[in-house]
């Protein structure tokens, strides 16, 4: 496994919830009304067709975020796997930090403690996947 497979749980999770937040703007902006008309020219849109195109919006990404969740649970499950044949503790400890909960190296060396450095983590995670090719 590579440095960027192991990341793509970090990525996915991000990707996820940008996505929620483009939801619930949507959200937002389907429920409120527009202002009335003030100067009694006719408009483009009408207000039904403004709300039929945002819930058709919410309907597609609360499809898509589904999708992502899904991908995100498959890809948890695998380097889940991954890790769990690693035969060193601490080596296994820091994969989990890193790539499952999504620390960074700094973190995940406060974490672990013991005089690991951000460093120390990082020499450890390169060495251990330069050592499986």
């Amino acid at each position: 496994m590579t440095i960027k497979e192991l990341s793509q749980l970090y990525y996915l999770d991000r990707e996820i919830e940008m996505d929620k937040e483009r939801l619930k703007k949507l959200r937002t902006l389907a429920s409120s009304p527009s202002g009335p008309s003030l100067t009694g020219m006719p408009r483009g849109g009408s207000y039904e067709n403004r709300i039929e195109r945002y819930m058709a919006e919410i309907v597609d990404l609360e499809a898509i975020i589904s999708a992502k969740v899904t991908q995100c649970l498959h890809e948890r499950s695998r380097i889940e796997r991954y890790i769990a044949d690693i035969p060193d503790s601490l080596t296994r400890q820091i994969f989990t930090l890193r790539f499952v909960n999504g620390l960074n190296c700094a973190q995940t060396a406060l974490s672990i403690g013991g005089g690991n450095t951000e460093v120390s983590v990082r020499q450890r995670v390169y060495r251990y996947l330069k050592s499986q090719k």
